[in-house]
This record gives C-alpha cells, sequence and structure tokens, in this order.
C-alpha cells in the first residue's frame, strides 16, 4: 500500500519471533555491508563492524579538539521552513570526512546541484571518545 506517500514500503511479514531478523541485507562484492532489521517494536538500520573486517584498531587521537572543530548549528530548511539541529555537510567533513557523501558545490553534467548527505551516526565514534576524554579529566580533577 503507497497510500500514504510512500515510494518503498519494506514489509515484515513473518510470524516468527527472531530477533533481529533482516528485512533487507546490503552486499558489496558479495560481502554484507549493512542491513535493515525488525523486532516487534523496533527498527535498526546497521553496518558492518564485525571485528573479524577490521585490522590496524587504533584509539581515536585528538578526539576532544576534533570534536570542538564541529560547528553544530540550528538552521531552517528551504523547502518548508522547517527549524533543526544539524551540520553543513562540508563543514563536518573537514573533520569527519567518513561522514558525508558528495563534493561541496559539486553540479552534474546539466549543471544542477549535486546536493551532500550526511550520515550523523559516523560522528557518534568521534562524540564518545570525546566524552570519555572529558569524563577522564573530570575523574582526575575530582580525586585531588
Amino acid at each position: 500500500d503507497t497510500s500514504g506517500g510512500y515510494h518503498m514500503v519494506l514489509n515484515d511479514t513473518r510470524t516468527d519471533t527472531l530477533p533481529g531478523a533482516g528485512v533487507a541485507h546490503f552486499l558489496r562484492g558479495g560481502t554484507g555491508v549493512g542491513s535493515i532489521t525488525t523486532t516487534t517494536n523496533s527498527t535498526a538500520y546497521n553496518q558492518s563492524s564485525d571485528y573479524r573486517l577490521k585490522e590496524d584498531i587504533v584509539d581515536i587521537a585528538d578526539s576532544t579538539e576534533r570534536l570542538k572543530a564541529l560547528k553544530p548549528c540550528n538552521f531552517a530548511w528551504k523547502s518548508d521552513g522547517t527549524r533543526v539541529d544539524g551540520f553543513i555537510a562540508h563543514e563536518a567533513q573537514e573533520v569527519v570526512p567518513e561522514a558525508v557523501h558528495g563534493t561541496k558545490d559539486a553540479v552534474d553534467e546539466e549543471g544542477n546541484p549535486e546536493y551532500q548527505g550526511i550520515d550523523q551516526s559516523k560522528l557518534v565514534p568521534l562524540l564518545t571518545a570525546a566524552l570519555q576524554e572529558a569524563v577522564a579529566r573530570i575523574e582526575a580533577l575530582e580525586a585531588n
């Protein structure tokens, strides 16, 4: 049913109660890179994170300084004036490049804008590391 204006509906019609069973799985070169899973009450958008897919794992460096370089702002969408908190993609790209898709001021062959997008979830590791640094400093001050 697309009467609600949806362009695509993923309907999980399973009757089992398996937690996190997949509604959609995304592959790149035959390897799973993400999925959409559901439970009775929620939906999760998952990206690959298994340790077996990773190497050269190091702590995030300079997280507090990088966090301070982010420029969160409040803005109105031109389309309807709705005000929200967020980021300007090319500014966030300078600090967390993997969070942004596209190139600042890009246009297609006809000169139409190719807008940048941001996956704000990619900011979470940096935010977590910076908060951990701040908590460690607070705890050190409280211990004195």
